[in-house]
């Protein structure tokens, strides 16, 4: 196996990574977005007998000063054909190769849940860390088979809001929307002291693809002339990521959410998005938040975990 980290194509890279539906943080543009802020990034192609085999991106800083931390978020992404024995000698060489100053100490989480993840494959590494859960919506179903597969109050909540006229519901690659929904987001953040990637990752995410009508859509709500609602996707290839939502106290009175989610799916399915992720899924810290996009049907999955 032949690993290189330097002269990459992003053609081929965004080829395989679409190819496999790869994960946001292993999107060639989510890296050059932390690039553009700062942060340093690490990519990794490992190639067998010609042939693109697994693609691997990196977050790299330093600890205490001498500790240079390598962390694969949801990678590397391995070609299905590869065994657990070869996936495990892609990891080692991943470990011994990546370029970063001694002391390494590189990280791995898969994307893959416990039970799907071979004990072969991590053979030599050690869990550090549990998993987090997500939500993934198979798009490539019929709406009416997704709409079936909504939890029963989910759906009755979707089709009463449907039914109300004087909602209006918009999903578009709009930059002046997702310029208003960041500044809710932040607003938010402020409010309920949390943290979140840094809004201007999203502008820079945006601002680092070829076409920015392939990169995000926002779906929002409007109700005469105020706006109730929004949600923030963000495509990778085949698959987009839910981002970021918001909603005002009449939003959320009207379930104003369950029409976007709703609606952003048939968008997305109608550009050849095949997946939706979700986004993590804690039903101790945000039931609610949880509860929501448990019952959009899709398949819950908790990953296996990150590895050293």
């Amino acid at each position: 196996m032949d690993v290189k980290w330097e002269s990459l194509s992003q053609a081929d890279w965004e080829e395989f990574h679409s190819s496999q539906r790869g994960a946001l943080q292993q999107a060639w543009i989510y890296g050059e977005a932390l690039t553009s802020l700062g942060v340093s990034m690490a990519r990794a192609m490992v190639w067998q007998d010609g042939q693109l085999v697994a693609i691997a991106q990196f977050m790299c800083k330093r600890v205490l000063g001498y500790i240079s931390l390598a962390s694969c978020t949801r990678g590397p992404i391995f070609h299905p054909d590869l065994s657990p024995a070869d996936r495990a000698a892609i990891y080692k060489r991943l470990r011994q190769s990546v370029p970063v100053p001694h002391l390494k100490v590189p990280l791995f989480s898969p994307n893959c849940s416990g039970e799907q993840l071979d004990p072969v494959e991590t053979r030599g590494m050690s869990r550090v860390m549990t998993g987090y859960s997500t939500v993934l919506l198979d798009l490539t179903q019929a709406l009416s088979t997704l709409k079936a597969q909504l939890e029963g109050k989910w759906r009755n909540r979707l089709n009463k809001v449907l039914a109300n006229v004087k909602l209006q519901v918009h999903v578009q690659a709009s930059l002046k929307r997702c310029d208003w929904l960041l500044g809710q987001e932040l607003a938010q953040r402020e409010a309920k002291k949390f943290h979140g990637l840094p809004t201007d990752f999203v502008k820079a995410y945006i601002a680092c693809a070829a076409d920015h009508r392939q990169a995000f859509v926002v779906a929002y709500a409007e109700l005469g002339k105020n706006t109730v609602g929004g949600m923030l996707f963000l495509i990778h290839g085949r698959v987009a990521s839910y981002h970021v939502g918001w909603s005002d106290e009449e939003g959320r009175r009207l379930n104003a959410h369950n029409a976007l989610l709703w609606q952003a799916m048939a968008y997305l399915k109608d550009m050849g998005i095949e997946v939706l992720d979700l986004g993590g899924v804690n039903t101790h810290d945000l039931p609610g938040i949880s509860r929501f996009k448990l019952g959009a049907g899709g398949q819950p999955i908790t990953f296996a975990g990150t590895y050293f």
